[in-house]
């Protein structure tokens, strides 16, 4: 991977040829720069899964919280694995790796799945998640096989459906984080206009620099929004560096750091959630290839970015990390920078590998107050809701689809609202069916292959 040097002599035509090529190296002042700058576009939703899980188990997010080092801890293996993951992509490993300028991380689509899984059970269900991440895992990389055969049954009715179930599932916790953390609920903080004063900054900041700005402003957006926010909790008094200073400087990953039990639930639940995200990166790889290089995809690009999403996901859990799969939002960033090479994605991972292996980092991430990061994934998650809009947008609504998608989205939004109507079923079956993302992607997929199309 060594730096090429420019040719200013080189026609327009030879540039674009050179910045279309995914083997091509920038000059290492400008691939590094790049780097980072993939890295600034996806960081704040890549440690945010981690937080969620940790809050949603009841980890304790206060610095005299004796959970509070575990709290540390995945938030550094989420920058690890999304880095180790990522190298997976670019760089490749036999038939592993799409190797083109994909960047992994830690999914929010796993999180309806993963919260039911934790819920206020501590570190005891830990090592269930962990147990549904590495089987899941495994199942991922085995997809890569044959995950083009799949695509007929995933029409943009069924895909949509699914990341609209997703962003529903999740805005829930944007508001609670907004208002104070879900282990504040019932007592005076929670909810206060301090609380909702700051997350308002952070969500006002995020929506003027969307819109209202170009470049890296634009692009990192939501980042930039939470500074603002922890700027403003700061100065009222509501960051703590207690726990910073005595962090250390460097730490690795202990595997099995949870233990690693098997339950139905964490393993059906990670294994169906994997096809959704092997979808979901064959529609990024299309992306990047479309985007940047101006082609489709091809069938090895395909295959081996499947098998990197799964060895990604297996690998992390080993050490008690969360499921990766492709980053969305590094898509569009290619497209509008034009730089198709893996190579500058391949430092950016090397910059997350090197904070993951930084207690200091992740320390300094856990003074986020939960309030800031609310306003922050208030926008996120609202986002996945309007992503799952914008691709039923493709739907033809005809009486046929209709029906699937208000049956699919009846039962599934229904059973996630009142999970008390499933109190007399398993604890399996009311943990995989009450998520009501399974349920409704179940339907939609079995309705969508049985009910005849309508004849016009």
């Amino acid at each position: 991977m060594t730096g090429a040097t420019v040719d200013l002599r080189a026609s327009p035509d030879e540039l674009r040829a050179r910045l279309r090529n995914p083997d091509y190296t920038p000059p290492l002042a400008q691939a590094v720069p790049l780097g980072i700058q993939h890295v600034l576009a996806m960081f704040v939703s890549n440690v945010t899964p981690a937080i969620i899980v940790a809050g949603a188990a009841g980890f304790g997010f206060g610095s005299n919280s004796p959970d509070f080092p575990n709290l540390i801890y995945m938030i550094q293996m989420s920058m690890l694995f999304a880095g180790i993951a990522t190298l997976f992509q670019t760089v490749g490993l036999g038939p592993v790796g799409g190797r083109l300028p994909i960047v992994q991380g830690t999914s929010f689509a796993f999180l309806p799945v993963m919260i039911p899984i934790v819920a206020g059970q501590g570190v005891a269900a830990m090592g269930a998640l962990m147990g549904g991440v590495v089987i899941g895992g495994i199942f991922h990389f085995l997809l890569g096989t044959f995950i083009g055969r799949l695509r007929f049954a995933l029409p943009p009715l069924v895909t949509g459906l699914i990341v609209l179930m997703i962003g529903l599932a999740l805005i829930k916790v944007g508001i609670q984080y907004a208002a104070g953390g879900v282990p504040l609920i019932g007592t005076p903080q929670y909810g206060s206009l301090a609380n909702w004063s700051v997350a308002l900054v952070v969500i006002v900041v995020t929506l003027l620099l969307k819109f209202f700005t170009r470049g890296m402003w634009s692009i990192a957006a939501v980042l930039l929004g939470l500074i603002a926010g922890y700027l403003v909790a700061l100065a009222m008094g509501m960051v703590s560096f207690a726990n910073v200073g005595s962090a250390g400087w460097v730490a690795v990953p202990v595997p099995f750091k949870w233990g690693f039990d098997i339950t139905a639930a964490a393993v059906i639940g990670m294994c169906f959630m994997a096809v959704v995200s092997a979808i979901e990166t064959v529609g990024d790889v299309s992306g990047i290839t479309k985007g940047g290089a101006g082609r489709e995809a091809t069938e090895k690009e395909i295959a081996g970015a499947t098998y990197a999403d799964g060895l990604g996901t297996f690998v992390a859990g080993i050490f008690g990390g969360l499921p990766n799969t492709s980053f969305s939002q590094n898509v569009g960033l290619i497209s509008m920078t034009g730089v198709m090479s893996r190579h500058v994605v391949t430092y950016g991972a090397i910059f997350l590998i090197a904070c993951g292996l930084i207690p200091k980092v992740g320390a300094l991430i856990s003074t986020v107050p939960i309030t800031v990061l609310g306003g922050g994934v208030i926008v996120m998650f609202g986002m996945v809701a309007a992503a799952g809009v914008n691709m039923l947008s493709a739907v033809k609504w005809n009486r046929r689809n209709m029906v699937i998608f208000a049956v699919s989205l009846s039962v599934g939004l229904g059973l996630q609202l009142e999970p008390g109507a499933l109190q007399h079923l398993p604890k399996t079956a009311q943990i995989l069916l009450t998520s009501g993302l399974l349920p409704s992607a179940f339907l939609a997929i079995v309705l969508n292959l049985i009910l005849p199309e309508e004849v016009d």
